[in-house]
């Protein structure tokens, strides 16, 4: 009998042994991928029974000429580079996992905020080009009673939502999407969308990409917003619309962003974002450590694994 087939549309990672182990009891055939064009992805996974992608994109079409695929694992949160409906008409599973850096991406969040409130990079910049002066940097503000607000309030932000409050932050939050009870649960105001504009001091960025968030934050936004507020991302870098986020910064509406994520990654070294000091970037890294990475290949293997073995992944993509 022939071994089951993996096919790993990208590799980002430094070694795969985690997920090489969750898939030890099915003794698969694992085939890398190239490079990930549409192309280079077929030439391993067009008779695979399983596929394994991080960042690489799974159009319908490529999806349309597997021949054997029952069961596509995202290595990650979201699953915006997967056509998920033509998966659900071609009976594939997909699995993803919503769970494995919660810590890290809320820890980096509160780093960018601690960062951008205090004037961090920017102080830091001042000091080693020689300039050791306070009025440079002025004015900050004490974080402890400013409002930190959250437009979705999924696993990242429920976990920071606790780490922000032990600053003295007043956390509120807007997700249409989930129960007052949740809410409650961490002691943070559900409010309206419009509301959260209206009255946070910082807000910080937590939707899934979709088409409908794709772009969510954008002028009319911004002109709901105070002025000198902060804006943080560690979510999808299209939630926001970037040119709308420059006008706001040019015109002071926004004091200052920290952007972990962009709209289009690597950021192109013409971007205006570069070079201001109200501008932190981070090369999207806020879901990195060992041990996340670690986690995730385990999980998300571990699910293929069950799938192909007829049973039940823990993580299955919902409608």
């Amino acid at each position: 009998m022939s071994k089951l087939v993996i096919a790993v549309a990208d590799n980002p990672f430094p070694s795969f042994d985690s997920a090489k182990a969750a898939l030890s009891r099915l003794d698969p055939d694992i085939r890398f991928a190239t490079s990930p064009t549409v192309e280079d992805i077929l030439a391993v996974a067009r008779e695979a029974d399983g596929i394994l992608v991080t960042y690489a994109k799974l159009p319908g079409d490529l999806l349309r000429a597997l021949t054997k695929c029952k069961v596509i694992g995202r290595l990650g949160l979201g699953v915006d580079n997967i056509d998920i409906p033509v998966a659900r008409e071609l009976g594939i599973t997909v699995t993803y996992v919503p769970d494995y850096c919660l810590d890290e991406v809320s820890d980096h969040a509160l780093a960018l905020i601690l960062s951008l409130a205090r004037k961090v990079p920017h102080s830091n910049k001042l000091v080693h080009g020689g300039r050791w002066e306070l009025p440079a940097i002025a004015p900050l503000r004490r974080i402890k009673g400013q409002v930190l607000g959250l437009l979705g309030f999924g696993g990242i932000p429920r976990t920071l939502a606790p780490k922000a409050q032990a600053l003295g932050l007043t956390v509120i939050a807007h997700d249409p999407f989930l129960d007052d009870a949740v809410f409650a649960a961490v002691g943070v105001e559900r409010v309206s969308l419009d509301d959260l504009y209206a009255r946070s001091d910082i807000i910080s960025v937590h939707a899934p990409l979709s088409p409908a968030t794709r772009g969510l934050v954008g002028d009319d936004a911004f002109a709901k917003m105070k002025s000198g507020v902060l804006i943080v991302n560690t979510a999808r870098g299209p939630l926001i619309d970037e040119k709308a986020l420059l006008r706001a910064l040019d015109s002071g509406r926004v004091a200052g962003a920290a952007l972990d994520v962009v709209e289009i990654e690597p950021l192109p070294a013409d971007s205006r974002l570069i070079n201001r000091d109200n501008v932190i970037l981070t090369p999207h890294t806020g879901f990195y450590s060992i041990e996340a990475l670690a986690e995730l290949q385990s999980k998300c293997a571990g699910d293929v694994a069950r799938v192909l073995c007829a049973e039940q992944p823990v993580y299955p993509v919902k409608a």
